[in-house]
């Protein structure tokens, strides 16, 4: 399995503006810039697309954990927070942190944490970030 997605950029850095497409077509000439990296323009960044990859890879992976343990969720709502820091290297993602909230029928809370912390080891985005980036956690049970 192979996804796709584009970037297209014109002109400078902080003069210039860029889309964001992709194959799906959800994200269709999304606006991206400067302004919208690094202060509070319109648009998206790439930092609030790892965001929105890391909360649905997550939600979609203790969903799967939940039914291992034979537990089927009523909902899973997760925000993904990413930090992204100027650092000695340079700009950097330095931290995600998710926080989800669960109603979870039947389940107990050693089995929603365990079942929360294997999806949050798990998951594919948190193992392409996994000994570069410090991922914590605030799951509940609600």
């Amino acid at each position: 399995m192979e996804r796709t997605a584009n970037a297209v950029w014109k002109g400078g850095l902080k003069d210039g503006k860029g889309t964001i497409s992709s194959q799906s077509g959800i994200l269709k000439e999304t606006q991206y810039s400067f302004s919208t990296r690094f202060e509070n323009g319109i648009g998206t960044n790439p930092e609030e697309l790892i965001a929105a990859a890391h909360a649905g890879c997550f939600t979609m992976a203790l969903s799967a954990q939940l039914g291992n343990a034979s537990l089927t969720p009523e909902s899973l709502e997760t925000t993904a927070s990413v930090k992204f820091e100027k650092t000695d290297a340079g700009f950097t993602v330095t931290a995600i942190h998710l926080t989800t909230r669960a109603k979870v029928p039947g389940a107990t809370s050693a089995a929603f944490d365990a079942a929360a912390e294997n999806a949050k080891n798990g998951c594919p985005i948190s193992r392409l970030f996994k000994g570069n980036t410090e991922i914590t956690l605030d799951a509940k049970l609600v």
